[in-house]
């Protein structure tokens, strides 16, 4: 009996049907191998990368065991702002390659003018910030030497959203806080010991400087500012303990929503997302701080108080926190000053001049190396830029003993010294992009 065109094509329709599941189903198993595969090797890498969320990050971002060692040693200006004035003023730097940071504290009152007998509100460095951050970070520069280009501008508004973000922060309060301003709108409020605070005291923390009675924090501590930096620091190394702590993938979306509401800086995000993985792999108990050296004086013409920097100290201060150097100690275990010391290691190379040339297209790497140097007893003189070259390159133009060549290459990480003739310098270096700082 013969099958009509009616069951023919409904038995056509049915094969057709079962090619295309079968069809859909290889489509289907193929993507899900795919899938898997490409989470199979994403956490490969996450594992080469140190797994968990410092691995996810660092996987995301296409690192992997050599990344770090591309990366520069930041510095960045921190400003605490509270209804335009600042009530803080650091210098930060931090350097994956290491794991090293360090914190150093500028009080507001810092003198920045020419002659202190006759010094007003205007010559103190937190005046400079009312006429724009770049005049402020140029300061900065002359004070400490350091070429730093960045600045990070955070409302203690900001402080309070974050502290609640993380759930609070756990901080000993150094001493009993009472103290209220009504024109600011400030509350202090706190007794002394360990708490958790939660937004709002933290940013009565971080603020206070004297109770409403006049009395502050004892001298052995630092007295009213020197006191309050103190605190901050002590307070902001907490903050980033805890935060580092309880850090998940979640909350940096969290914290980049709080920065783009209450934080102004010039950092370019491109620039800095590839220090985030590095920075939750540091310790925060190896963050060194310190405050800038100095006395604060009331100048004998106009009568206003300013905090005068000693020069000797500070640059002990900045080489220790930035540079890693520690001060010399003559035979008695007492602080050298000005070099001076019997025992200096670098002192029969003191006369040696140096000139050198920037062919490595950064002048932060130009700055770390002239401290460098200069930190080791050399004369420096600085050429300028050239074009961008890959090697630095060192000429000896004179004689050099054993010791100063292997100094010479241990401070730029070079194995090879070139002779070259020159009556002007005994050395010339031209510095390259191969320069790690």
């Amino acid at each position: 009996m013969k099958k009509s065109a009616k069951e023919k094509n409904m038995k056509e329709n049915v094969k057709g049907n079962k090619k295309k599941k079968h069809v859909f189903l290889k489509v289907v198993l193929v993507l899900l191998l795919i899938i898997i595969i490409a989470g199979v090797i994403f956490a490969y890498k996450v594992h080469q990368n140190g797994g968990g969320i410092q691995g996810v990050l660092k996987t995301s971002l296409g690192h992997d065991e050599d990344t770090v060692n591309q990366l520069d040693k930041i510095y960045c200006l921190i400003l605490g702002q509270s209804q335009n004035l600042t009530d803080t003023i650091m210098l930060a730097s931090y350097d994956p390659k290491t794991q090293e940071a360090a914190l150093l504290s500028i009080p507001r009152d810092t003198f920045i003018g020419y002659d202190k007998n006759y010094a007003s509100g205007y010559d103190k460095i937190n005046a400079v910030y009312q006429t724009g951050v770049d005049n402020l970070l140029e300061d900065v520069r002359e004070i400490t030497g350091i070429d730093v280009q960045y600045y990070l501008k955070v409302d203690t508004e900001a402080l309070k959203v974050l502290v609640d973000e993380i759930g609070g922060v756990y901080f000993n309060v150094p001493i009993d806080m009472h103290y209220t301003d009504t024109k600011q709108g400030l509350y202090i409020d706190l007794q002394a010991g360990e708490q958790l605070l939660d937004g709002d005291k933290a940013e009565q923390v971080v603020r206070f400087r004297h109770n409403s009675d006049g009395s502050t924090y004892p001298s052995e501590y630092g007295g009213e500012d020197i006191g309050r930096m103190r605190t901050q620091r002590d307070f902001l190394k907490a903050l980033l303990e805890q935060t580092i702590e309880n850090m998940d993938v979640n909350m940096i979306f969290d914290f980049l929503d709080i920065a783009e509401q209450y934080v102004e800086t010039n950092l370019d995000f491109d620039a800095i997302k590839d220090y985030v993985p590095y920075v939750l792999d540091f310790n925060i108990d190896d963050l060194k701080t310190d405050t800038l050296p100095g006395v604060a004086e009331q100048a004998s013409v106009t009568g206003t108080w300013i905090y005068t920097v000693n020069e000797i100290e500070a640059q002990e201060v900045i080489d220790e926190l930035f540079y890693g150097k520690e001060p010399e100690n003559d035979i008695d275990g007492n602080t050298i000053e000005d070099g001076n010391s019997i025992d200096n290691e670098y002192s029969n190379i003191s006369s040696l001049n140096i000139e050198i040339i920037n062919g490595s297209g950064s002048t932060g790497k130009i700055s770390e190396v002239i401290k460098e140097l200069e930190a080791s007893g050399y004369n420096v003189e600085d050429l300028g830029n050239t074009t961008t070259t890959n090697n630095t390159t060192i000429i000896k133009r004179n004689s050099l003993d054993e010791e100063d060549e292997t100094k010479l290459k241990e401070i730029l990480g070079i194995d090879n010294i070139v002779s070259g003739n020159s009556e002007d310098a005994d050395i010339t270096i031209i510095l390259g992009t191969d320069y790690i700082i």
